[in-house]
């Protein structure tokens, strides 16, 4: 029995378990939110909060440089890539420096149609990224609803008043088994 144990497996080795942590605290450090299982969402929220930590707390001791370089080499230990790195001391560990815990926020969506598993999104909560999709859809309708420029200086085509007649082709539907008088007919008619 696993009493007292904490985490998930995932059906993996543990340095495949560390990789795989490692490359999704990567990709959601660098693009603020990320879509994947619910398993996983919920294990890499526990590694990036405790990132997000240390780097709000050595950015918080400015006083003594020391500590900045050596939580970066404690993430480092993790996290590879050096402009993730880069990104979670300078705009992440900023914008939550007020913020006591709860860095990220993890959205149920449904299963997933091949195989059915739990689909999540995790995402930095001080980051809205699903706010600018809604505002942008806001704009695109905004601007589907007003009229376009052109349509509005044309003029509209009205019926002639009664006794009046048209001039050039006819616009009338031409009923079955008739053809639709063209100006090269009428042409011919009057110079008969």
């Amino acid at each position: 029995m696993r009493h007292r144990k904490s985490g998930r497996k995932l059906k993996r080795t543990a340095s495949h378990r560390r990789a795989t942590l490692a490359a999704l605290s990567t990709a959601l450090l660098q693009h603020k939110r990320i879509t994947t299982t619910v398993a996983k969402a919920k294990e890499t929220r526990m590694v990036v909060e405790k990132l997000i930590t240390r780097a709000k707390n050595a950015v918080a001791r400015n006083d003594k440089p020391a500590i900045g370089v050596h939580a970066r080499r404690e993430v480092g230990r993790l996290i590879k890539d050096r402009t993730a790195i880069g990104e979670l001391f300078s705009t992440i560990a900023e914008k939550v420096a007020s913020r006591p815990g709860g860095y990220t926020r993890i959205v149920k969506l449904g299963q997933r149609q091949g195989d059915g598993a739990e689909l999540a999104v995790i995402e930095l909560v001080d980051f809205n990224t699903g706010q600018e999709t809604t505002e942008k859809k806001g704009e695109e309708k905004e601007k589907s609803t007003t009229r376009p420029v052109g349509k509005s200086t044309q003029k509209k085509k009205t019926k002639p008043a009664a006794g009046e007649e048209k001039s050039g082709e006819s616009e009338r539907t031409p009923k079955k088994g008739r053809k639709k008088k063209t100006s090269t007919e009428d042409v011919k008619k009057e110079s008969r």
